[in-house]
């Protein structure tokens, strides 16, 4: 019989998020499987791995990413995507559903689920349309979704502006014990591909004000205490949005939130080079909502960071900016800009940081919490926090190359971990 699969980790920081706390400990795994973790352990015949100056987390989380596949596998597939996801750290992604067609059904659910097992890199887990096509009319297939392995429903890209629509939503949701995520973008102001304010106005770019994101929030919000659901605010950007968020909450309503590392590390002053890449939706803002989303992270009001990794072919980016399609790929940098924002800033300790990207998503779509403890799956990422290192195309691992971050230096990253029985590294400790 084959000798079971034994790997030390040796020396590491383990950061316990749950806990909240950071320690020097060793970590057994095998099987597949976390054996032991503490002080000097021995393991003979172990593979070791030295990680002294390394520190040890559980997999991130990506509660909001696209993955394009089906119909866009141009800009990206599943595989490439899940592959750059674990470039990222992220072991385990969501992806949302507005792909082509919309993942609004029991069998596109399933779809997504075989494509993700076949290519065998980060763990996929669904999230279904909200309504049929999402064209905000008709209920999808809510409860065949969920039974096929959706964790949650949005219509992301679109906002549900049928209230009633909202209501049914909400409500058979709550049957289900699913979140319902919304993208927040009141209908009825003209689409603006920036931010309503000074660099709009200065630069000539069609904009749209930060009440489209708030107001659109206010109305779920209250609709979500009305139904007593659970609901989601998707990307937070504004400074409004964060407000009626921390209201919600002192009241008692069953709201989460999350934001993704460029409104905490960009604002529309980016746009003065019209480069394409910078175009997100919602827009990026002004500082004093960047620092509002800060504020919101560091009390708690935004409860996860997610990337909104956004594939685009660089022929549908190299065009004029009012016409580009929104985002930007974001996996491969997300840990890293969150490390540099919001813990060397010390707006956020390293444990809390890695809360927002491992224990709430989890909590947030009921999967399994993620931690470092004997008998849990060995779904780890090895980080190197004195790393600096400069983001440069060859370094993708996704299908498109759409990054604003091209040529920054960054501070940390991750360089491997283990998802179950299989090692990934991207640069092996020393």
């Amino acid at each position: 019989m084959k000798k079971p699969e034994r790997v030390l980790l040796a020396g590491g920081r383990v950061v316990d998020p749950g806990n909240r706390r950071v320690r020097i400990w060793d970590v057994l795994i095998q099987d597949g499987r976390i054996a032991k973790v503490g002080k000097q352990l021995r393991a003979t015949g172990a593979q070791r791995i030295d990680c002294r100056g390394k520190h040890i987390a559980p997999g991130f989380i990506d509660m909001h990413c696209h993955l394009r596949e089906p119909g866009q596998e141009d800009a990206e597939t599943i595989a490439t995507g899940t592959k750059a996801a674990l470039a990222g750290g992220f072991t385990k992604v969501c992806p949302m559903p507005n792909t082509d067609p919309p993942i609004d059904s029991e069998a596109l659910v399933r779809f997504e689920l075989a494509r993700a097992k076949e290519a065998g890199f980060a763990r996929v887990y669904p999230i279904g349309s909200c309504t049929k096509a999402r064209a905000g009319k008709e209920l999808a297939e809510i409860g065949s979704m969920k039974q096929a392995g959706a964790v949650a429903v949005s219509d992301d890209g679109s906002w549900v502006d049928d209230p009633q629509v909202m209501r049914r939503v909400l409500e058979y949701c709550k049957a289900f014990d699913l979140p319902v995520i919304s993208h927040c973008e009141l209908t009825g102001f003209p689409y603006g591909v920036a931010n309503e304010g000074l660099v709009s106005t200065r630069l000539g770019l069609a904009a749209g004000p930060d009440v489209s994101e708030s107001a659109a929030a206010a109305r779920d919000i209250l609709l979500a205490e009305f139904t007593h659901a659970r609901l989601h605010i998707a990307h937070v950007s504004c400074a409004a949005t964060v407000s009626l968020i921390r209201w919600a909450k002192a009241r008692g309503v069953q709201v989460t939130a999350e934001t993704c590392p460029h409104y905490f590390t960009l604002t529309d002053a980016a746009l003065e080079t019209f480069d394409t890449n910078f175009k997100v939706n919602p827009p990026l803002r002004t500082d004093k909502d960047r620092q509002a989303v800060i504020d919101g992270l560091a009390d708690g009001t935004i409860d996860a960071i997610a990337t909104d990794h956004a594939p685009h072919t660089k022929s549908a980016k190299e065009v004029e900016f009012d016409i580009a399609p929104a985002g930007f790929i974001g996996f491969e940098t997300a840990f890293s800009l969150g490390y540099e924002q919001l813990v060397l800033a010390k707006k956020l300790s390293l444990a809390d940081y890695v809360s927002r990207m491992t224990t709430a998503p989890a909590r947030i779509l009921g999967l399994p919490m993620p931690c470092l403890q004997p008998g849990a799956d060995a779904d780890l990422v090895i980080l190197d926090l004195k790393a600096r290192w400069t983001w440069t195309r060859d370094q993708v691992f996704s299908r498109s190359q759409n990054s604003p971050f091209f040529g920054r230096q960054l501070h940390g990253r991750v360089i491997g971990g283990f998802l179950g029985h299989k090692q990934f590294w991207f640069l092996h400790p020393a």
